[in-house]
């Protein structure tokens, strides 16, 4: 279905302690992120930069972006292309450094998926489903930096 789409969110600062940015350490980098008809995301910075490890920072949410794309394109290419997917699970990383400004950037994204299928394993096929993927994903496709899959695949009922 081509087209333009929209996405809308809201994001509310959760994180004044009665002093608001008085002083850098005076807040907190809480917020929640609102999506209608969707439940709230508990937000905050990385602890790094004076956030609450319990939860979700902006890197976070960029690194699983990626991944959740990636998946959601190699799902339906596999269901396209009749390999039966049983199982997928991604350790997605990604790498960001900061200059001594205090601004930053990602270096890159690695995809780790381990896909669990039905059947023979034909390898050269799976690295094409995932080679597939990662060009139709819309979020790889709007960074400004590599994002690599590194995917295994096994059988099903084997270990």
């Amino acid at each position: 279905m081509a087209g333009t789409h929209r996405y809308s969110t809201t994001v509310e600062w959760t994180g004044n302690t009665g002093e608001g940015t008085r002083t850098y350490k005076s807040y907190e980098r809480a917020h929640v992120i609102s999506v209608t008809g969707k439940p709230p995301i508990p937000g905050s910075s990385d602890p790094a930069f004076r956030g609450d490890p319990k939860r979700y920072n902006p890197e976070d949410l960029l690194v699983a972006s990626l991944s959740t794309c990636h998946m959601l394109w190699f799902l339906h290419l596999a269901a396209m292309a009749k390999v039966v997917v049983v199982a997928y699970v991604d350790r997605a990383s990604g790498t960001m450094i900061e200059e001594a400004s205090g601004a930053g950037r990602f270096t890159d994204v690695v995809l780790a998926p381990e896909v669990t299928i039905e059947g023979p394993i034909d390898q050269a096929r799976i690295d094409a489903l995932h080679h597939e993927a990662h060009a139709h994903c819309f979020i790889a496709n709007s960074v400004n930096f590599p994002v690599r899959c590194e995917g295994r695949v096994r059988r099903a009922g084997t270990d």
